[in-house]
């Protein structure tokens, strides 16, 4: 998709408002269709006239009531009108601001709509099978922000090739994504825009210490990897933000080996991983000036002669004991570690993981919001704002001392599960005895986000991307309009 201002492509997009028709430009013959029902401007609404006036509706809703989630819904639905009608060029109106709304905001959210319909896993398909991908779209902007929209729409594709990247790397199954590939693909993606990556191996791994991200990875015959990704590109003394993504390129449970449709899908089970691996390309393509690490503890979680059990005692990188209760709690095990790599060796002054971690975020919050734990409160507040910015809601969770005493051993000093509920905080009141102390931090839980059984909003069956775009947003914390 090439997206251009002003140039006047293709066939004619109006978005019209239910309560305010000719708000961009008055139609010959919209009001008739409204009078007939055919169409009504409600939200995400498309009605294609086709022949001698071509033209294509798309409904923004009541005008008081527009949200840069309903236009990126909307130019969602624009997109597959488009693709269904086999039109690849088009010429969409948008020459006035709306109230409430930045124009540089709203014209990235039209291409964040379009972009993430464009987006299609069809690595698999033969070319007779793949799906055509949009044309020239052209947005015809007020002449006087003119620059501003194009600032807007190059930032916007830009964090669109970032979650774009993340679902291509979540949806691809296990056979062909594994600890070496991901790590190529990391490399191979992210050294070109300034990003320096990292990859260490077993013997490496095994050097830093790092004792539970091996014991779960022992299982596999595919050796574990350690990535490290540092985009540099702040002052000398401004913060260090680290990402940690759990990197699980396929989880069977282990010895809690999980029930056949459960498994079904767990080659998404780095969405972790892929969401910082996409936000690392998001932010170093846009160039932000800040000073980021990403971490991924990328391994498998298998059954053989060499696999953790479950009672086993384990270490860890920070010396912290564990009892392994569930071998299917392992995701925890490999971002103990990194985490706390994160904080000593790569000396970051804030932290966050993400991982789809718990099938309790799941029964709890649905696929609708991301669980968060957290030692911080200013650094949650950062971390909403970019969420609401990104549209991408989050949802944060209790850390009373009652669940950090649940994870407590008594042969060792950690228990990887417990039981009593609270599935979701405790994961996280676990993870937090391996942040550097005095460091800022925050969990965040993907399983019910990263990805989607179902098509809805403007999100694909798959990988959604969810939250490379809040992650880039925590970061670019200055982006203005």
């Amino acid at each position: 998709m090439k997206i251009t201002l002003n140039e006047k492509n293709g066939i004619k997009v109006l978005p019209v408002f239910e309560d305010e028709r000719d708000f961009f430009e008055k139609s010959v013959g919209l009001d008739t269709l409204v009078e007939k029902e055919y169409f009504t401007g409600k939200a995400s609404e498309v009605f294609a006239k086709l022949g001698e006036d071509e033209i294509i509706y798309l409904g923004l809703g009541k005008k008081a009531e527009i949200t840069t989630k309903k236009i990126i819904v909307a130019f969602f639905e624009l997109a597959k009108a488009l693709r269904k009608y086999k039109i690849k060029d088009a010429n969409i109106i948008f020459n006035k601001k709306l109230d409430g709304l930045c124009y540089k905001t709203t014209m990235k959210a039209i291409v964040d709509g379009l972009a993430c319909f464009d987006y299609d896993f069809d690595k698999y398909l033969s070319d007779d099978n793949k799906p055509t991908k949009l044309g020239t779209i052209n947005i015809e902007v007020i002449e006087n922000k003119k620059d501003k929209a194009k600032e807007a729409v190059e930032e916007a594709l830009n964090i669109a090739e970032g979650y774009s990247l993340t679902k291509d790397l979540v949806n691809t199954p296990a056979i062909d994504m594994y600890p070496e590939v991901l790590s190529n693909r990391a490399k191979e993606d992210l050294e070109p825009l300034g990003v320096t990556v990292e990859v260490y191996g077993k013997k490496e791994i095994e050097e830093l210490g790092m004792k539970a991200f091996l014991a779960v990875a022992v299982g596999s015959d595919k050796e574990p990897k350690l990535i490290v990704m540092k985009y540099m590109n702040g002052e000398a003394g401004d913060k260090l933000t680290a990402l940690v993504g759990k990197g699980l390129t396929y989880d069977s449970g282990g010895y809690c080996i999980k029930h056949p449709q459960g498994m079904a899908t767990m080659h998404m089970d780095m969405g972790g991983a892929g969401a910082v691996i996409g936000a690392m390309h998001a932010i170093a393509k846009n160039k932000v000036k800040k000073n980021v690490v990403a971490v991924v503890a990328s391994c498998e979680n298998l059954i053989s002669g060499k696999a953790y059990k479950t009672g086993d005692l384990i270490g860890s990188m920070s010396g912290k004991t564990i009892e392994v209760a569930n071998t299917d709690a392992e995701g925890r095990l490999t971002l103990a570690d990194a985490i706390y790599y994160a904080g000593e060796v790569l000396k970051a002054d804030r932290i966050v993981d993400l991982a789809t971690l718990t099938g309790a975020c799941v029964v709890a919050l649905g696929s609708y919001r991301t669980g968060v734990v957290t030692n911080n409160d200013e650094f949650m507040n950062e971390m909403d704002e970019a969420s609401k910015k990104a549209d991408e809601k989050l949802w944060v969770m209790p850390n009373d001392d009652e669940y950090k005493d649940m994870v407590k051993g008594t042969m060792t000093d950690l228990l990887n599960s417990v039981p009593g509920g609270a599935g979701m905080i405790t994961a996280g009141m676990f993870l937090e005895n391996f942040v550097k102390e005095g460091t800022p931090w925050i969990h965040m839980d993907i399983a019910g986000t990263s990805d989607t059984s179902k098509d809805y909003a403007q999100y694909k069956k798959g990988s959604t991307g969810v939250p490379v775009k809040t992650l880039y947003y925590l970061i670019n914390s200055e982006h203005t309009c």
